[in-house]
């Protein structure tokens, strides 16, 4: 499939995606992932390593719109969760 990111086009076949993915550790998930396999990667790793470009160069809406279009399961960040609330009668410097 034919897709555009950060301006170049490539041609993307789902086997060559998870094949570049083999052996390669995901790292934390922050934002938008995709599983390919039984992993589930940052989106903007995936694209740095099947693009060879900085993952500056390109956005997790444009790797995750060609994701999708490959057949890959694409997720939505994390929920974030809240600090814990400090007692009111903690110590004042702990606030």
């Amino acid at each position: 499939m034919r897709c555009v990111i950060a301006r170049f086009p490539f041609d993307l076949i789902k086997s060559e995606v998870e094949q570049s993915m083999e052996g390669i550790t995901p790292e934390p998930v922050t934002g938008v992932s995709v599983t390919i396999g039984r992993r589930k990667y940052p989106v903007k790793q995936v694209g740095e390593v099947i693009t060879k470009q900085d993952r500056r160069d390109f956005t997790a809406h444009e790797m995750r719109r060609a994701l999708t279009r490959l057949g890959f399961t694409c997720h939505d960040a994390p929920a974030v969760t809240p600090a814990p609330e400090v007692p009111s009668g903690a110590a004042p410097w702990i606030r």
